[in-house]
């Protein structure tokens, strides 16, 4: 991330959150008009522009920030010290705004009411235990691609949220800022607002789990790939 002002990181991790999505309502409204009530086509058609636009948004967005894109992974990188605290609270804070904004994206251009509060349940312990499982894979797939080939980081990602929308019961939100975003979108790709907190202490949780069961597999990454971090969702 060297080279690039404090503001430049900013607005690389906003843009990358806002494009995140209006990827995800988008593709799940449009999903949904077009699967004629086919809920697994409908979630097909969500999720493979959802894991296209990762790989898109990390491979041009990670030299500028890292693209992040997500609260839970800058805080995994703020333990391991490899970004202040203060620039840490101000990445989660344009990555929860980005998102927003790029839900309402997706509403004008599908012309749906611009304010919405989602009405779409998702609770229970299987729900919750899905979103630990969704990031402590995401975390691990991030911290163990870059060990072995930061070059695939990106499209590791992009892969394991493809598979991870169809394997967890939770469709894999993985990221507190996504969570919190899809509670103003009732739409297919939504969440009740009342959801939200669980889902998101499962991910903080799964996360950090991640970061420690990565530190005892492998040890600290080598200080070498630092500059080439490109973190994710």
């Amino acid at each position: 991330m060297g080279g690039y002002t404090r503001v430049q990181r900013l607005a690389a991790e906003f843009l990358g959150s806002a494009l995140l999505l209006t990827t995800v309502i988008g593709s799940g409204i449009m999903g949904e008009r077009l699967a004629g009530g086919n809920v697994a086509v409908a979630l097909l058609g969500n999720t493979i522009p959802t894991g296209a636009i990762l790989f898109v948004l990390i491979t041009m967005l990670g030299p500028i920030s890292g693209a992040h894109i997500n609260p839970a992974v800058t805080t995994v990188f703020a333990i391991r010290k490899e970004l202040p605290a203060s620039e840490a609270l101000k990445f989660v804070l344009v990555q929860v705004i980005g998102a927003i904004v790029g839900v309402f994206a997706a509403h004008l251009m599908f012309d749906e009411n611009l304010l919405q509060i989602s009405s779409k349940l998702r609770a229970g312990p299987a729900q919750w235990f899905s979103e630990w499982v969704a990031a402590f894979g995401l975390v691990v797939t991030i911290l163990l691609t870059l060990r072995a080939k930061p070059a695939a980081v990106a499209a590791s990602v992009g892969l394991y949220i493809t598979a991870a929308y169809w394997f967890t019961a939770s469709t894999s939100f993985a990221n507190p800022a996504v969570t919190i975003a899809r509670a103003l979108s009732n739409t297919f790709a939504g969440i009740r607002p009342v959801d939200v907190i669980p889902f998101i202490a499962a991910q903080m949780v799964g996360a950090i789990a991640a970061l420690f069961v990565c530190f005892w597999l492998v040890g600290e990454p080598s200080r070498q790939l630092e500059a080439q971090r490109l973190p994710a969702q």
